[in-house]
């Protein structure tokens, strides 16, 4: 660290005093409404700003066009590629402990020559510059971000995610332990148009570079590493999640924790069931058939929502013996709305955009100066094709009813996007609306954590079931994946009193069902309340892998059909289609699952893991880690 800096408070790194030094000029953020007239203000005569660069040899470059709309900044990006996060874009500039890719494996030379490249280009930019706090002040990490002023609305979007803290309110006792470089040309001038971000972690300041002007990688993700890389420092978990108090008619508060992929349902149990016109539930379109089932829910259950998508689980708040207590390491959720396509679909969400408090940002949206931005309004990324990850950046505060401060789960969900299963067509579809899972199971599903069908929020160069890595947050870790399944074993041992249970989204079969079947097992659960199911009440899956079957779900005294929660009872699905969709699921745990079987994996994963290989049954499993232990 050096001494302070005449405009700062405390003292900064020694790249970032340089930086200030030599840079033609800086600002200095207090808050959000200055990042909100920086994103737009070098707007042309139309309102609009265009983020752009002149690239040696390629000329002029624009990422992005910015405009300030009644409700929100809007930034669209002019590269489809940018819309959606690339899932390989971390790599390591360091030499510490990882499993993943080093930058000099990558690109043949030693990053360091890189990084002085980067505060080269840095020193030669308007800069804008704030301070924040990694998680959130009481358990994460004090930090900077230093960005080009050109890219207002990517500081703006970082100062919503992460918060932002007035200089006039921080002292001699601010610490950066963590810095962000933003420096977008080096995607055309280093690295052939890739997203890339390189974590640098030294002793003192966990480096984070962010070449590309997509939140995802960086803002959001990028922090979430370095939170992920405390954790791994401390022996605690950033979990992957949203979190949810559900209220129900009577009166009973349910917290259910819903953890996932990108594209999961996290932001979706969020959201209260979307309706048909008449009010009923269209819980599933057969796509043979074309049947309909309609469920009628009178009233759904208070949501008072908790985390969107990271969820901090240190120690010190763990006060309950048997069961998980997280609090929200955001100050904003990047909420997909790819599925709201229509002015409707989602009554609440739709109010809250049009007329937020405070500006939003949003991303992939189309807009235009001083009009109002309508969240189902996706940009094309081709003709006829709606860009599939249209996004919306909403603050905490703007967020009806929610909770503030750490709260204890009862029920841990994970969502998987399934994709259709038929006879035809046989697939790993074969999970039904609700799958109950034993501890060590719940375990072995977050270390394979299938990324699924149709993933909207990445760039998905594979085309089938793969994997988003241990803990679905492994594409955002800096260390190694038998640390973290370590830890998220020793975090399950800790919690069995915890409830877990897998659910499906996208397809239940041949049944469409999108994120209904979530949002109906969500109103099914908590109307049950915190007990855990009876043992005459649950059958084992036909496939071990997905734990046990309930033997009936009536939700207000409506049954759901039985087909729905034994796919293999589908007449256009049967015994076979299922049983080959139950062998690609082995055939992915197997293939995932080795990769922890290395000499510093728990015994008790070991044995865990073992029982997979040896295609166990779920009572092996329940035995190995028992509930209420």
């Amino acid at each position: 660290m050096t001494p302070f800096h005449p405009a700062l408070p405390f003292s900064v790194p020694v790249e970032v005093q340089h930086l200030l030094d030599a840079c033609p000029r800086y600002t200095v953020a207090t808050d959000t409404e200055g990042l909100v007239e920086l994103a737009t203000r070098d707007a042309d005569a139309e309102g609009w700003h265009e983020v752009a660069y002149d690239i040696p040899g390629k000329g002029r470059i624009v990422d992005a066009k910015v405009c300030r709309t009644r409700n929100a900044v809007s930034a669209n990006y002019t590269d489809p590629y940018m819309r959606r996060r690339d899932p390989d874009c971390l790599l390591i500039g360091d030499d510490g402990p990882t499993d993943k890719k080093r930058f000099t494996d990558l690109y043949h030379q030693n990053f360091d020559d890189v990084r002085q490249e980067t505060f080269d280009w840095l020193k030669g930019q308007e800069l804008c510059l704030f301070a924040f706090y990694a998680g959130d002040e009481n358990h994460g990490l004090p930090a900077l971000v230093v960005a080009p002023a050109n890219a207002g609305f990517f500081a703006l979007g970082l100062a919503m995610l992460q918060g932002i803290t007035p200089i006039s309110k921080l002292s001699a006792d601010f610490h950066p332990k963590a810095v962000i470089y933003v420096a977008p040309t080096f995607r055309y001038t280093h690295f052939d148009n890739k997203q890339l971000v390189v974590h640098n972690r030294t002793d003192e300041i966990h480096e984070l570079f962010s070449y590309n002007l997509y939140p995802g990688p960086s803002a959001k993700k990028g922090v979430y590493g370095v939170l992920i890389h405390l954790g791994e420092q401390e022996g605690w978990v950033t979990a992957h999640c949203s979190t949810v108090q559900v209220v129900t008619p009577y009166d009973n508060i349910v917290t259910i924790m819903h953890e996932g992929a990108s594209g999961g349902g996290k932001s979706e149990m969020l959201e209260h069931a979307h309706r048909e016109h008449d009010g009923r539930l269209l819980l599933g379109n057969n796509l043979l058939t074309e049947e309909k089932v309609h469920l009628e829910l009178p009233r759904s259950c208070d949501l008072r929502p908790v985390t969107d998508d990271m969820a901090l689980c240190p120690p010190e708040l763990q006060t309950d013996e048997k069961k998980i207590t997280v609090v929200d390491a955001e100050n904003a959720w990047f909420v997909r709305v790819n599925h709201i396509e229509q002015y409707g679909t989602a009554p609440q969400l739709e109010h809250l955009t049009i007329h937020p408090p405070t500006p939003l940002l949003t991303l992939n949206i189309d807009a235009q100066p001083g009009a109002t931005t309508l969240i189902w309004e996706h940009v094309m990324d081709a003709p006829n094709e709606p860009c599939p990850n249209p996004r919306v950046v909403i603050p905490r505060k703007c967020i009806p009813d929610v909770v503030d401060g750490p709260v204890t789960v009862d029920i841990r969900s994970f969502g998987v996007r399934t994709p259709p299963c038929t006879a035809e067509n046989p697939s790993y579809g074969i999970m039904g609306m609700l799958q109950v899972l034993p501890p060590a199971l719940a375990w072995l599903w977050r270390l394979v954590a299938p990324r699924g069908h149709g993933n909207p929020s990445i760039v998905d160069t594979t085309g089938g079931l793969a994997s988003e890595g241990v803990g679905s947050y492994w594409p955002f870790a800096t260390g190694r994946r038998v640390d973290q399944a370590n830890l998220l074993l020793s975090q399950i041992q800790r919690t069995t009193d915890n409830m877990f249970v897998l659910i499906p989204n996208q397809h239940i079969g041949c049944w469409k069902t999108g994120f209904m079947s979530q949002w109906i097992s969500r109103e099914y659960l908590v109307r049950r309340g915190m007990t855990h199911f009876r043992q005459d009440q649950l059958s084992p899956a036909r496939c071990s892998l997905l734990g046990e079957v309930p033997n009936q779900m009536v939700v207000e005294g409506m049954a759901i059909p039985p087909h729905f929660l034994r796919v293999e009872e589908q007449p256009e699905v049967g015994i076979a289609a299922y049983d080959e969709g139950s062998e690609q699921l082995y055939r992915f745990f197997h293939d995932e699952l080795t990769n922890f079987l290395v000499e510093d994996l728990s015994p008790l994963g070991s044995k865990i893991i073992e029982c997979c290989l040896d295609r166990g049954s779920v009572g092996d499993y329940a035995a190995l880690l028992k509930s209420g232990e």
